[in-house]
């Protein structure tokens, strides 16, 4: 039967259960499953026929559809509910256990990336980076992802998406895990978005064993035998950002962040790295999450006169920093790790708010491939009000296509036996590109490319890395199959930064 996402019984609605119904109608009956490999191969008979006559498979998903953090949290269960009708409907993204491919032969191309425009959701090429006169070898993907599964279902069954609305409050969430996992004992769990969430509902997780999905860009660290991190995290994005701005315009950077743990962390190693380039953070400020006026820190960073700053404001109240700023005559490089990428302020801000933003992302709308430019349009079909595609929302995407491979894999959703068919070595060809599940860390391997806004909001890609890991908790040590722990790590704890600042080289 199909899941209605849109309507949750009475005595859970005052926990978040109901949201508002005309966000959720085109989700209505979606279901989730799918692999590449045919059930057969992988199932004996009795396990297909029990599978068959049981339950629908539980997917349990929280994100915030109202509140500050709504502006990601829509797009999220608009992603949620795009996948589970492709799984649903007998499709899956390539992928499986075994590393990226592609072809590489010599091609032409041209000196210039292409700009695109933020006119529609048809990712419109402003300028196409002139004539394309340069050789050499490139590398090029698999356009068409999305192929057959040979089933509909997962290992012949449904599943339910129970979404309630975190509604910004990590008090609530809370209590919406417990119900999640103790009431409708969900098979699996996708939720959150920003880090504060996360860590108000880890306890509860590891106190179930319960398996969990984070899908969001953080400052890193977490080390969870439970929980699995497929977004970006700083070592694929304030290093590559970092060391851009400084190359590109100087080495006084001032960064300026939301005030919990992920601003304060990511803070952290921005200061951390920018001596191993040559940099410095001259300035630090720390802004709570219901902060809305930005004319005194407009005057601060005014007054050091850095080079660029780093932005590491989330939520509705804070982006309106970005048009403050312009208001005022700042008109310095901006780097951030969340912005444009995920609240779009390029595209809700009037030019030039978002003007020389630069951020190292893992996946933005406008991002000019043919295997993106599919996943718009099938986003688009199904959703054609919505105004854009985050990265977050392309993360919850391609994770629970994921989940739904290590499933047919594992030929059960007993949840230890998942775990342990996701630390198989997965690779899955999400519109980003290809993203490793590096096993031993829970962490994903991305496609990184710098995204620059330019004075009328349109978006370039200067600069890209195929693939970066998340190499920092494997410097640390981590392996969470052979020794399975439950923290998070923090920069102050990786003695690296500090051997090697005090000998970083200096520029001037």
């Amino acid at each position: 039967m199909a899941a209605d996402t849109s309507i949750a019984p009475a005595d859970q609605a005052d926990a978040g259960y109901s949201i508002e119904r005309r966000t959720v109608l085109q989700g209505i009956g979606a279901t989730i499953a799918a692999a590449t490999l045919p059930a057969a191969s992988i199932m004996t008979r009795s396990d297909r026929v029990e599978a068959a006559a049981s339950d629908p498979v539980k997917l349990g998903f929280i994100e915030d559809f109202s509140g500050n953090l709504s502006v990601y949290g829509l797009q999220k269960l608009h992603a949620a509910q795009l996948a589970v009708k492709e799984i649903n409907d007998g499709k899956t993204l390539k992928g499986g256990p075994v590393g990226a491919g592609g072809m590489g032969a010599e091609g032409s191309f041209a000196g210039k990336p292409p700009i695109i425009g933020i006119t529609g959701t048809t990712l419109p090429v402003v300028n196409d980076g002139g004539s394309k006169d340069r050789k050499d070898v490139v590398f090029a993907e698999d356009e068409d992802v999305l192929v057959d599964s040979g089933e509909k279902g997962i290992l012949g069954r449904e599943v339910q998406m129970i979404s309630p609305d975190g509604q910004s409050n990590n008090a609530l969430w809370q209590q919406l895990a417990r119900r999640l996992i103790q009431q409708d004992k969900v098979d699996v769990l996708v939720a959150g978005f920003a880090s504060a969430e996360r860590e108000a509902i880890r306890p509860i997780v590891d106190q179930a064993k319960q398996l969990y999905f984070y899908t969001n860009q953080y400052e890193g660290g977490v080390a969870d035998a439970n929980t699995f991190c497929t977004g970006p995290v700083c070592e694929q994005q304030v290093i590559p950002g970092v060391s851009y701005m400084v190359e590109k315009f100087g080495p006084r950077g001032y960064t300026i962040a939301a005030d919990y743990n992920f601003g304060q962390l990511t803070a952290a190693w921005t200061k951390a790295f920018a001596p191993l380039v040559g940099g410095q953070i001259i300035g630090e400020e720390f802004i709570p999450l219901s902060v809305s006026e930005f004319s005194t820190v407009i005057s601060r960073i005014q007054q050091a006169k850095p080079d660029w700053v780093m932005t590491l404001l989330v939520g509705q109240n804070q982006h309106n920093y970005y048009p403050q700023a312009a208001a005022a005559g700042l008109r310095l490089p901006m780097v951030s790790t969340v912005n444009m990428a995920q609240g779009y302020e390029h595209r809700r801000f009037k030019p030039p708010s978002l003007a020389g933003m630069h951020n190292a992302i893992q996946y933005q709308m406008e991002v000019p491939t043919n295997r993106n430019r599919a996943f718009v349009s099938r986003w688009m079909k199904m959703f054609p009000n919505d105004q854009y595609i985050g990265e977050m929302a392309q993360n919850t995407y391609f994770t629970i296509h994921l989940y739904a491979k290590a499933v047919r894999l594992a030929g059960t959703t007993d949840q230890q036996r998942v775990k342990k068919a996701l630390e198989a070595g997965w690779t899955i060809e999400a519109p980003e590109g290809a993203v490793f599940l590096e096993p031993g860390t829970h962490h994903c391997a991305h496609y990184i490319r710098l995204a620059v806004c330019d004075e009328n909001h349109n978006v370039s890609f200067p600069r890209s890395w195929p693939s970066i890991e998340p190499w920092w908790l494997q410097r640390l040590g981590v392996n969470l199959i052979k020794h399975p722990e439950y923290k998070q790590y923090v920069p102050d704890e990786d003695p690296y930064f500090a051997m090697f600042a005090k000998n970083a080289p200096k520029k001037s």
